[in-house]
């Protein structure tokens, strides 16, 4: 695959995509907000599953399914609100833990899949991230050397890792500062408010938002 996308243009590739990754956006606050929340690993999981949803967008990208969604405003339409509605469920559900954080006990294996399954849903019921891999990944391809298909997944695949690796760093200050802070009285229920506005303003911007 290294002979289908120059060395050059690959390096570009990766500053491109990891200035687009830190920029403030849904999945970084999103994986800052559970790594506050409830620890490291919490966080990394849940970037775990915001990745795992980049390979899904990254191959749908590349058999032309975003393209389908797309002139189809139906679909682009229902995968939009499923979206802002998974992420309204997020912010009630936030609104109803309880004053204690989460991280003052360990994230046991079932949290960890269930926070993985969590920022896969997030990032596959955004169809916007979608439309941005069909545009973003095409800059970037060859097309007189080999399937187009072929490194368009090539692409995804290192934007993942590129994603996951500055996630995770992400995950682990958060974290951090989490610790910090997770023994002072009612802070718990406030960041818990603090998780459901992020959670609702992503959903609102999310529903209102237009091809």
């Amino acid at each position: 695959m290294r002979d289908l996308i120059e060395q050059s243009q690959l390096i570009y590739f990766i500053a491109a995509s990891a200035a687009l990754t830190l920029l403030p956006g849904p999945d970084i606050l999103f994986v800052i907000t559970q790594s506050i929340s409830q620890g490291k690993k919490a966080g990394i999981a849940t970037a775990s599953g915001l990745c795992t949803g980049v390979l899904a967008h990254t191959t749908a990208a590349a058999l032309g399914v975003s393209a389908l969604i797309y002139k189809s405003t139906l679909a682009f339409e229902i995968v939009k609100y499923a979206g802002a509605a998974y992420l309204l469920y997020l912010a009630w559900h936030a609104l109803k833990e309880s004053e204690e954080l989460v991280s003052l006990a360990p994230v046991g294996e079932t949290d960890v899949f269930a926070l993985y399954r969590r920022g896969i849903f997030m990032n596959v019921l955004n169809p916007k991230v979608a439309l941005f891999f069909l545009a973003f990944l095409p800059q970037f391809v060859n097309i007189g050397s080999g399937s187009v298909p072929m490194q368009m997944i090539f692409l995804g695949i290192i934007f993942m890792v590129q994603a996951w690796l500055i996630f995770s760093a992400v995950s682990f200050f958060a974290g951090t500062v989490g610790e910090r802070i997770i023994h002072k009285p009612g802070v718990g229920r406030y960041i818990n408010w603090g998780k459901a506005g992020i959670y609702t303003c992503i959903g609102v911007k999310l529903a209102l938002s237009q091809k």
